[in-house]
Formats: C-alpha cells, structure tokens, sequence
C-alpha cells in the first residue's frame, strides 16, 4: 500500500500537529470560563512553585503579573511518564471517512487526533510520551521519552493510522495489553483508546490485561471510543440496509426500525457493565463519543494528571 497515497485521501491529517495545536489552544481558551482557569498560566513554560522548592529560578516577572509564584521550566526536566495505547483494528475505522473533515471523524481518526492533543499538552511539560499501536498484531511501541525527534516520530505514526485497512483486522485486544504492560517498568499515566467491541469470552480476559496494567502502580484511563448516534442510539433510516461488521465479513439484512430498540437497550446494558467493571477494577472509564469534541479527554487528561502528581 502507498502511504504518501492513502494519506492523500485524509488529506489534512498530514497536518496532525497543527491540528493538535489547535485543538489545545481552543480548550485552554475555553478554560478561563471554567474550574481550571490556573492551569493555563501553568501549561506553559511553568510549573506552580511549592514551599520548599529553591527559589532560583522563580519567575518574578510572572509574579508581578499574577501575583503568584511560578517557576521555570527547563528541557531535562520530566514530571510525567505517559503511555498511549491505540486500537487499530477494523472496527476503529467505522464510519468510513474518504475525505478529512474534523466535525466528521471515524473512530482511529479521533483517536489519533486526541492522542496528538494530548502529546502537544505533555510536551509542553515537558513529560515523556510512550505509544503502542495494535490490530491483529502488536504494530508499534515506542518507550516513554522526551525529545523533539521523539515526538516527530509518533506524530508520524499516529498519521499513519487513519490510512484505511485493506482488509478486515480482528484483534485480542487483551493479547497486546499484556505485552505492553511487560514493556512499562516506570510508573506511568497510561491512556487506552478503544472501541471495546469484544466477546464476552474476551472481555474477561481483556479486563485480566487492564488489571495487569495497574500492576506496577500505574493509573490507567480507558478512552471508549465510539459513535453514539449510530453506535449506541442506532439511528438510521428505515430503508433496507445490509450491516456488515467489518472483522469478521458477517452480514445481516434488515430495516433498523425492527431492531432499533432492543438493539439500544442491550448495547446501553453492554456500555452499563463496562463502567461497572472499570469501577470494580479502579480504571477511569471514560466516554468518548466521536461526534464530541476533545474537551472531554483533555479534561480527563488535568485531573488524572493532578491526581497522578
């Protein structure tokens, strides 16, 4: 496959750090009419100064702006270690998405974007980022680090994960989540996006892998990535249709309307248990709905981060 090709197809999203760029600067100008208006002051070059800390590089310039005592940031240094996961099976690139439009993204394509907003917020903190990627097999892993080139090279990564699949990839999402967690020795803020469309035989097993996950005292927060209007609420016309799923090739034929009830109530029962496990199991459950904008995820991103200091 031409990546330089396919790309063309999803063309903006060879921008991906300008998007994220955007993303970001949209949330934090959001954030003075909200609980976290401090942090926008901190995201930048500073961190809060704490009593105790040496006083030498308190920014005093800052302080006669703000009244507050800030201190700079420098590139050696590294508060937080965190590690994305991202599920790249078939499923995560429902719906099909020809061309770029960022009110109109497929699941892996959200994802992808959250990921590099997410990226943009660490490496102005200058934290370390790890990335795993996964389908039917483990397709990449970078270790947590912090340089420019670091950076780069994740960014072209997550690029390369909107390409459309050529061919159904089934996943044991539990399979590669053990095998990411053998590769996390420091503790570490761990994101997973994840449309959690599992067996039931799987999702035992999957939430074994999360529960492996925490194991070295890392937090763990799941991004459930999904899209609520068709997904969920199962709004479609009521014409024919033949639905498909695209891991396995299975298709029924149907009218949505025969089955738009009770499809909603079993999936809501489905979403229900989820979040009830991830309690159980001590894992931030979080929705992502593809229709949404990001602010959910950066917000989860301040207080796990807060959390995790």
């Amino acid at each position: 496959m031409d990546f330089q090709h396919e790309l063309e197809k999803v063309s903006g999203f060879k921008n991906l750090e300008l998007l994220a760029k955007q993303v970001v600067e949209g949330f934090i100008a959001g954030m003075h009419k909200s609980p976290f208006h401090g942090f926008s002051a901190e995201f930048s070059e500073h961190k809060i100064y704490n009593q105790g800390e040496s006083t030498r590089h308190i920014d005093w310039k800052l302080y006669a702006k703000t009244d507050k005592l800030y201190t700079k940031r420098y590139d050696d240094e590294t508060n937080l270690r965190c590690h994305l996961i991202i599920d790249n099976s078939s499923s995560m690139h429902y719906p099909k998405m020809d061309s770029f439009d960022i009110k109109r993204l497929n699941k892996v394509a959200f994802a992808a974007l959250a990921s590099a907003s997410l990226m943009y917020i660490l490496k102005k903190q200058r934290d370390a980022i790890g990335l795993s990627i996964y389908s039917d097999s483990y397709d990449y892993y970078a270790p947590e680090k912090g340089s420019e080139r670091h950076h780069q090279m994740l960014l072209h990564e997550l690029e390369k994960v909107v390409i459309p699949k050529s061919e159904s990839a089934t996943t044991d999402t539990y399979k590669y989540l053990h095998e990411i967690a053998e590769k996390i020795h420091r503790r570490s803020l761990i994101f997973l996006f994840t449309d959690m469309f599992q067996s039931s035989v799987e999702e035992a097993k999957l939430f074994e892998a999360l529960r492996h996950l925490k194991y070295n005292k890392h937090e763990v927060v799941l991004f459930h990535v999904f899209d609520k209007e068709k997904e969920l609420v199962f709004d479609f016309d009521n014409k024919p249709r033949r639905f498909v799923d695209v891991e396995t090739g299975e298709y029924i034929n149907l009218y949505a309307d025969t089955i738009k009830e009770n499809y909603h109530a079993a999936v809501d029962k489905y979403f229900e248990s989820l979040k009830l496990k991830c309690a159980q199991y001590k894992i931030k459950y979080v929705e992502a709905d593809i229709n949404q904008d990001f602010n959910n995820v950066l917000t989860t991103y301040m207080i796990e981060r807060q959390k995790f200091m």
